[in-house]
């Protein structure tokens, strides 16, 4: 069963890969999301000084759930582990990983994952730059 987990505390990301290690996978593939200080948007370059991440909590979990269990069917391990709260940047705001037998579908389940993340799961963000306040997924 997938790790699934929401928290304010800081991702250790070193743990969450260790966790991941098994005789049986020859694949392991991580994404780590950090906050970055300037965004492009549309126009310009948007400069961040931290981010707050709120969320549906129990929504959220059933919807990852979801994003890993498909994944985690082909026989492989999923974690992923989200921070909520006030990150400053350089802080991990996301950590996924999947294990596989061979990179290929660690790979693949990992883009799964992220790829859907932001559309499926009620995880919002509020970008503050000081001047403004920006929102969005």
């Amino acid at each position: 069963m997938a790790m699934i987990r929401l928290q304010t505390e800081p991702i250790d990301v070193q743990t969450l890969y260790n966790q991941l290690k098994s005789s049986q996978y020859g694949g392991i593939v991580t994404f780590s999301g950090t906050i970055r200080e300037w965004t492009k948007t549309e126009n310009e370059n948007e400069h961040t000084d931290f981010i707050e991440y709120t969320a549906y909590e129990e929504m959220a979990i059933k919807e990852l759930k979801k994003l890993a269990e498909p994944i985690e069917a082909k026989g492989n391990k999923v974690i992923i582990v989200h921070r909520l709260g006030k990150l400053e940047i350089t802080d991990e705001a996301i950590f996924i990983g999947v294990a596989s037998p061979h990179r290929k579908e660690a790979f693949a389940g990992c883009e799964a994952i992220i790829n859907q993340l932001k559309e499926r799961v009620p995880i919002w963000k509020k970008e503050h730059d000081g001047a403004q306040i920006r929102y969005g997924k």
